[in-house]
């Protein structure tokens, strides 16, 4: 079984055609699939055209939400609505080709968990296109995790992926990094992109902004939360050598017979030792906290979760 999840906002026109190009990209595979739609609070006649579908076609599924939460919050409904072993997720504007589905399913089979289209040749106004290529070079930069197209709404997944994934405010963009984190096999595909031609995009840069701060919290995540004492350890070591150079060399100063008293440099000395020590101190009590929450909720279970396969 494969789920396709599709978030939709105002898409009152596009909904039946792309079922209708999902069902031709499926004619000849051969597996059993399903569309769930989710509406993310739209406006005009979406809904009213999904259930129209829903009637007509036995392998619909339609969630509503109650108003316009996002598309994180469409995309996590529609992954618990979702029962196939493997996850598509596509756009609903008609921009993601459906007929690149079957190549997104054909590289999963080669043994990735997660394969992520990249717009080689992306149909968008030139003021999309630029702040994309920046977002995605800082995303990857900062993340670790080097793909051309995070943002990409086609992507194909095993369902074990997303599985207790929580995702929220712009973290749909980040998918493919906290899958990396938790181990699975990340790839990319080129994929056909088309010229939006019906609706419009919602998107504008304050996405961007909102997405480079949930970047920076996904990275804190994926890489420090079961080890928070070495992102805030490592700074306050940092910050407490350079205060305390910066102290011995005022030293040094003031045995010379020079007065050091209203000198700037002491008091950033003093500052960046106090600030280092806070630092340190905030890192020990993040791993006491880490620590008790490991032993609540059982490291056997986060165990388990990160085991692949198992030969006995």
């Amino acid at each position: 079984m494969i789920s396709v999840v599709i978030p939709v906002h105002n898409e009152e026109r596009s909904v039946a055609l792309l079922y209708d190009e999902l069902a031709a990209a499926f004619a000849g595979d051969g597996r059993a699939w399903e569309a769930v739609f989710v509406d993310d609070g739209s406006t005009d006649g979406t809904f009213g055209a999904l259930t129209r579908l829903h009637d007509a076609q036995d392998n619909v599924r339609v969630v509503r939400l109650r108003r316009n939460f996002g598309k994180a919050a469409a995309l996590d409904a529609g992954f618990g609505e979702a029962s196939g072993e493997i996850v598509v997720t596509i756009d609903g504007d008609l921009q993601d080709d459906p007929a690149e589905v079957p190549r997104l399913l054909a590289k999963l089979d080669e043994g990735y968990d997660l394969v992520s289209g990249w717009k080689t040749k992306r149909r968008d106004p030139i003021t999309r296109r630029v702040p994309s290529k920046v977002f995605n070079a800082v995303a990857g930069k900062v993340s670790g995790v080097k793909l051309h197209d995070m943002n990409c709404g086609l992507k194909a997944y095993r369902a074990e992926v997303v599985e207790g994934m929580q995702i929220y405010g712009e973290l749909h963009r980040y998918i493919p990094v906290l899958a990396h984190y938790r181990g699975y096999r990340v790839t990319e595909l080129p994929v056909n992109h088309r010229p939006r031609e019906h609706g419009r995009s919602n998107y504008g840069v304050e996405r961007y902004v909102r997405g480079f701060l949930d970047l920076l919290t996904v990275t804190f995540m994926g890489r420090y939360r079961h080890r928070p004492l070495h992102l805030f350890g490592g700074l306050g070591l940092l910050f407490s050598l350079l205060g305390t150079a910066i102290l011995c060399y005022l030293t040094v100063v003031k045995l010379l017979g020079n007065a050091i008293g209203q000198r700037p440099l002491l008091l950033l000395g003093v500052l960046l030792v106090v600030v280092g020590i806070q630092l340190l101190s905030l890192g020990l009590i993040s791993e006491l906290i880490t620590s008790h929450h490991e032993e609540r909720t059982g490291g056997a279970d986060r165990a388990a979760r990160l085991v692949d396969e198992v030969l006995r």
